[in-house]
């Protein structure tokens, strides 16, 4: 049966637009950068900055993925999607490392390729402010990112605030490569470029390694199993709390569980039960969109534990 709040938990429409605004945001700061690193990295010789700048294009593919998933996860549920369409950010997150993971092999194999051919040109003074002025705008533009990520609960958002704090440190690391250089020691350019590769290949790995974890149904921290095991037991009327799964769908998540009850009560009185232990956990978890629960008499609940 399709639930007919699905559209309040923050907030539909609401939650789109939030996240629709930071990644319009994240577009343009990225387009700038890109443009600047990526130029003044081929005008005055710097691959550590020119790496960079192609990190800062992954950024915004990555945003432009995450914008596409968030308005399709938004979508309600229907006949063919009765738990809605909130995996679209995981898969768009799925997306976006891979992008990642791609873009950090390219850039590794130039600053190899450019160490051992030994043909490396002095990067100019300018590739120092333009690596600057992009650690100060990617760092802003995490925080503000994570923030309304967190916010509205949307992983595909927070995923893309992490790519930008990685854009931030292979910037420091660009930094430091052109600065070597400049010094005398012409091969930290390349070897900065080869850490920016790193650090973007670290993080498209993390990434892709979280939203597997959802995609196929992973549970979360024990902590909030725990949670939600404590909130059900606080029911009168339920004498153990077992088999607690949960599953995410985009910011929503979807509880089921299965309570004990005593022999003696009827139908309805088990059921009255289940429904308490429902409005509950949606009460105590803002994010819990749907609570299925299977009540299990006492008698029942032994003879199953027993057998394993």
């Amino acid at each position: 049966m399709i639930n007919k709040n699905w559209g309040e938990i923050m907030h539909g429409d609401e939650r789109y637009q939030a996240g629709k605004r930071v990644s319009i945001i994240s577009l343009v700061i990225n387009l700038f950068l890109s443009v600047i690193k990526i130029t003044v990295g081929f005008l005055y010789n710097s691959k550590a900055l020119i790496a960079d700048g192609f990190h800062s294009v992954s950024d915004m593919a990555s945003t432009f993925v995450v914008m596409l998933s968030m308005k399709y996860s938004k979508v309600p549920p229907d006949e063919n999607h009765p738990y809605g369409h909130g995996k679209a950010e995981a898969v768009g997150t799925i997306i976006l490392s891979v992008t990642l993971i791609i873009t950090g092999f390219i850039i590794a194999k130039d600053s190899i390729s450019s160490i051992f051919s030994g043909a490396i040109a002095m990067p100019g003074n300018i590739t120092l402010i333009a690596a600057l002025i992009s650690i100060g705008a990617k760092e802003a533009l995490y925080q503000y990112t994570v923030k309304i990520g967190e916010k509205i609960n949307s992983k595909g958002l927070i995923a893309d605030a992490h790519h930008h704090r990685s854009d931030a440190f292979s910037s420091v690391a660009a930094l430091i490569g052109i600065g070597g250089a400049r010094l005398g020691y012409k091969f930290f350019d390349p070897l900065a470029g080869l850490v920016v590769a790193i650090l973007i290949l670290k993080v498209g790995i993390e990434i892709l390694i979280d939203a597997s974890h959802e995609l196929m149904d992973g549970m979360p921290n024990q902590e909030k199993i725990d949670n939600i095991s404590q909130h059900a037991s606080e029911i009168k009327g339920v004498l153990t709390v077992s088999d607690v799964k949960v599953r995410s769908y985009g910011p929503r998540t979807v509880v089921d569980l299965t309570l004990v009850v005593k022999d003696t009560l009827s139908v309805i009185e088990g059921h009255a039960i289940a429904s308490k232990v429902k409005e509950k956990i949606i009460e105590k978890h803002e994010n819990v969109e749907e609570v299925m629960v299977h009540v299990d008499p006492e008698k029942i609940y032994l003879q199953n534990k027993d057998n394993h």
